[in-house]
C-alpha cells in the first residue's frame, strides 16, 4: 500500500521515458526531465536562491526552482548517476540522434560531448562486467557504445536491431553486471561485456503481486505517465516513489505505516482466503455433479445418444500429434503442418493453440464446421523466424451430438528449422555461398541434431559420414546444403547468411562448443555490403559539404544583418530593403539545405544500420572468442576505412594473411 506524500505541478511538459533523479551537487536530489524544443529542465526545490548563469543553462521564466538546459536538438534519452566516482556527485547524461552530452550540472560544465553516428535511443549508466570504471552505455542503430567520464570509447558491439531499452543487472549471479538489451525485433539479449550469453523473444510483460497476482495499488493521473523514479526527494531519510506525467504533474509516494500495512494485509488475506475457498467450492460442486452424471450413465449397458450429449468417451481414448512439412499448392502456400487425431471414432470439436511469436495475439483457435467434423484435424503453422517454439494444445474431444467435451492438454515443440523441407540434392541449384568449419563430433551425433531441429520424414535413413542433406526453404524456395565428412569437417551452403548463423549457433549449443572459428564466403551479400559502404562514404561527404555551406551562410547572414541595420540607421531604406530581400532568399536556401541534410541523415542512418547488422551477422558465424575478435576487428577496419581488410575478416575471421 502506497500513500501520496507530495504533489507538484510544473509548467513544463515532460517527454515520455526521459525522467531521472540525481544528486548533482552530491547532497540535494534534483529531478531532470526532457521537455519541448530540445531542452532539459532541472527541478531543484532545495536551493531556490541558486541561479545559473552559463551558456547552456538559464533560469526558467515560469518557475524559480526550475533551470533549463539548452540541448538545441530533440532529446532521445536521458539518465543521471555517478560517472566519475572521484567527484562524489552525479552527472546528467543526455542523448540525441547525433550526440551524447555528459553534463556537470553543479559546475555548469561539460564532462564530454561526443558525436555518436548510430544515435542514442536508450541510455544506462553503471559498471559492466570486468570494466572497472562506470560507463555511460547508449543503444542506437543496431549498435551499443560505452563511454567513461572522459568520453573514451571503452565498449562497443553490435546487436540485431535498433535498440529501444537498456538495463544493467547481475543476470547469472556471478557478482558482475550484465547488459540487458531490448530491440525492435522483440528480442531481449543479455551481454556479458561484448558476448551474448542469453537471448529470448518477448512480446508482452506483466507485473503483479507475487502472492495473489492482483493489483495492490492504483492511482490515476489526468495525463499519461512519463516516467517513474525513486529517491529521497524530501530529504527526510525515506526514499519516495516519484511518478511524473507528461503534463508536468509530479507525485511522491511512501509505503503505508506498519500498522496500516498490517490491518490492510489482514483484511486482504481474509478476503483472498474467502475468495479462494469459494472458488474451490464451486469447482468441487461442478466436479461432483459431473461424477454423478457419469455414474448414472455407467448403469446403462450401452452408449446411447444421451451419453454422447454428456460427453462420455471411452476411457482408453488417446490423442496423437504429428508434425510434418506440407509443400502447399496453388491455393495454399507451403507450411509446416500439425496433425492431431484420436485413437477411436470420437471427433475433435475444437483446438486451441498457445504459442509465442507465431500467431497474432499468441493464440490460435481451430473450430471446424459441424459438417466437417472428424477424428483428425490438420493445422497449418508458419513461424516467421527460425526459433524453437512450444505449442501448448487444448483439444476438445467428444461425439457429434455432444454438448460437453473432454479437454486434452499437451505440449509439442516445433523444431527450430521446421520451415525447411528435405529434398533431393541437385548440384545445379547448390548455392555458391558457404560456411566451412570442423568439429570433433561423430556423424551419428550430427544426425541426432538434424532430427531434433528439422522435420525429417519418418522413412529418412541417413548413412554414416560422408553424407549430405539438402533442404528447400518453404518461405522463399532457397536451397540449403549440409555436408559432413569423415574428418568432422562440415560445409553449409546457403545464400542466407542469417540462416547460416542460426545453424552454427544451434550446433554450438547442441554440441556445447565454446569456441569455433569458420571460413565463410557470401559473394552476393558481400557485394551488396560493398555498395552500402560506398554509399556511406558518399553520404558522409555530402554531410560535410552541407555543414560547410551552412557555416558559410551563417556568416553571410550576420554580415547582411549588420549591413541592413546600418542602412536603417542611415535611413537608406532602399539599401535596407535590398539587404532584407537577400536575407529572405538566403533563409529559403537554408531551409532547403536543412531538408536535404535531414534526408541525407536518414539515408546515412539506414546504411549504417546495414553495416552494423553485417558485422553482427559475421560475428554470429563464429562462437566464443573468435566471434568477439571478428566484431572488434571489423570495427577497427571500418574506422581505418580499409574495406578489403573488412571483407577478409568476415571471410576468414582475422585481418592477417
Amino acid at each position: 500500500m502506497l500513500l501520496p506524500v507530495f504533489t507538484l505541478k510544473l509548467r513544463h511538459k515532460i517527454n515520455p521515458r526521459m525522467v531521472a533523479i540525481g544528486r548533482y551537487d552530491g547532497t540535494h536530489p534534483c529531478l531532470a526531465a526532457a521537455t519541448q524544443a530540445g531542452k532539459v529542465f532541472i527541478h531543484n526545490p532545495h536551493t531556490r536562491s541558486q541561479y545559473f548563469n552559463a551558456p547552456r543553462v538559464f533560469q526558467s521564466p515560469l518557475e524559480s526552482d526550475v533551470s533549463l538546459l539548452n540541448i538545441n536538438q530533440a532529446v532521445s534519452c536521458l539518465t543521471a548517476g555517478v560517472l566519475n566516482p572521484d567527484l562524489g556527485y552525479d552527472a546528467l547524461l543526455v542523448g540525441t540522434q547525433t550526440n551524447l552530452l555528459a553534463y556537470d550540472v553543479y559546475n555548469n560544465a561539460d564532462f564530454f560531448y561526443r558525436e555518436v553516428a548510430d544515435g542514442a535511443n536508450a541510455i544506462v549508466l553503471g559498471t559492466l562486467g570486468d570494466i572497472s570504471s562506470p560507463l555511460a552505455i547508449i543503444g542506437g542503430n543496431c549498435a551499443l557504445q560505452g563511454f567513461d567520464h572522459e568520453g573514451n570509447d571503452l565498449f562497443w558491439t553490435v546487436t540485431g536491431d535498433n535498440v529501444h531499452s537498456l538495463a544493467l543487472c547481475d543476470f547469472d549471479s556471478d557478482g558482475k553486471k550484465e547488459l540487458l538489451v531490448g530491440s525492435e525485433d522483440f528480442d531481449i539479449r543479455v551481454f556479458k561485456e561484448d558476448e551474448i550469453v542469453a537471448e529470448m523473444t518477448e512480446t508482452e510483460v506483466d507485473a503483479r503481486s507475487d502472492r495473489t497476482g492482483e493489483v495492490i495499488f492504483k492511482d490515476n493521473f489526468s495525463s499519461a505517465v512519463a516516467g517513474v523514479v525513486e529517491g529521497d526527494y524530501r530529504m527526510d531519510g525515506h526514499a519516495q516513489l516519484i511518478c511524473c506525467s507528461v503534463d508536468g504533474e509530479i507525485r511522491g509516494y511512501l509505503p503505508g505505516s506498519a500498522e496500516m500495512r498490517g490491518n490492510l494485509m489482514d483484511t486482504s488475506i481474509e478476503q483472498d482466503l474467502i475468495r479462494e475457498l469459494s472458488q474451490k467450492k464451486q469447482n468441487l460442486l461442478l466436479e461432483l455433479r459431473n461424477y454423478e452424471e457419469n455414474a448414472k450413465a455407467e448403469l446403462s449397458s450401452s452408449l446411447n445418444e444421451a451419453d454422447g450429449q454428456r460427453g462420455i468417451i471411452p476411457a482408453n481414448t488417446k490423442l496423437h500429434t504429428a508434425l510434418s512439412v506440407n509443400l502447399g499448392n496453388e491455393a495454399q502456400a507451403a507450411h509446416a503442418e500439425l496433425c492431431i487425431s484420436t485413437s477411436n471414432d470420437t471427433i475433435i470439436r475444437a483446438v486451441l493453440i498457445f504459442a509465442e511469436g507465431i500467431f497474432l495475439g499468441e493464440s490460435h483457435v481451430v473450430h471446424p464446421s459441424i459438417h466437417s467434423l472428424s477424428s483428425s484435424i490438420r493445422i497449418p503453422i508458419t513461424p516467421p523466424k527460425d526459433v524453437p517454439v512450444d505449442l501448448h494444445l487444448k483439444t476438445f474431444v467428444g461425439y457429434r451430438s455432444s454438448t460437453q467435451f473432454h479437454v486434452f492438454e499437451l505440449t509439442r515443440q516445433l523444431p527450430r528449422f521446421s520451415m525447411y523441407a528435405l529434398t533431393s540434392p541437385d548440384s545445379a541449384s547448390q548455392p555458391l555461398s558457404y560456411v566451412n568449419f570442423t568439429i570433433a563430433e561423430r556423424a551419428q551425433r550430427v544426425v541426432i541434431w538434424l532430427n531434433q531441429n528439422f522435420l525429417l520424414p519418418e522413412d529418412t535413413n541417413i548413412q554414416n559420414a560422408p553424407f549430405q542433406v539438402c533442404f528447400t526453404s518453404l518461405r522463399n524456395g532457397s536451397q540449403l546444403y549440409i555436408k559432413i565428412k569423415l574428418s568432422g569437417e562440415i560445409t553449409i551452403n546457403t545464400d542466407d547468411i542469417d540462416l547460416a548463423g542460426d545453424i552454427i549457433q544451434s550446433m554450438a549449443s547442441f554440441f556445447a562448443i565454446e569456441d569455433l572459428q569458420v571460413e565463410a564466403d557470401f559473394p552476393v551479400y558481400f557485394e551488396e555490403l560493398r555498395k552500402v559502404l560506398v554509399k556511406v562514404d558518399e553520404y558522409h561527404s555530402v554531410h560535410q559539404k552541407l555543414s560547410a555551406d551552412m557555416a558559410d551562410n551563417s556568416n553571410l547572414i550576420r554580415s547582411l544583418l549588420v549591413r541592413a541595420e546600418d542602412a536603417r540607421l542611415m535611413k537608406d531604406m532602399k539599401t535596407m530593403k535590398n539587404r532584407y530581400m537577400e536575407l529572405y532568399d538566403l533563409n529559403k536556401d537554408l531551409l532547403n539545405g536543412y531538408k536535404i541534410r535531414c534526408n541525407n541523415h536518414t539515408e546515412l542512418l539506414g546504411n549504417l544500420k546495414a553495416v552494423n547488422q553485417a558485422i553482427q551477422r559475421a560475428g554470429r558465424l563464429r562462437v566464443g572468442k573468435p566471434k568477439n575478435q571478428v566484431i572488434t576487428a571489423c570495427r577497427d577496419a571500418i574506422r581505418s576505412n580499409n574495406i578489403n581488410t573488412l571483407f577478409r575478416i568476415m571471410r576468414v575471421g582475422t585481418a592477417s594473411s
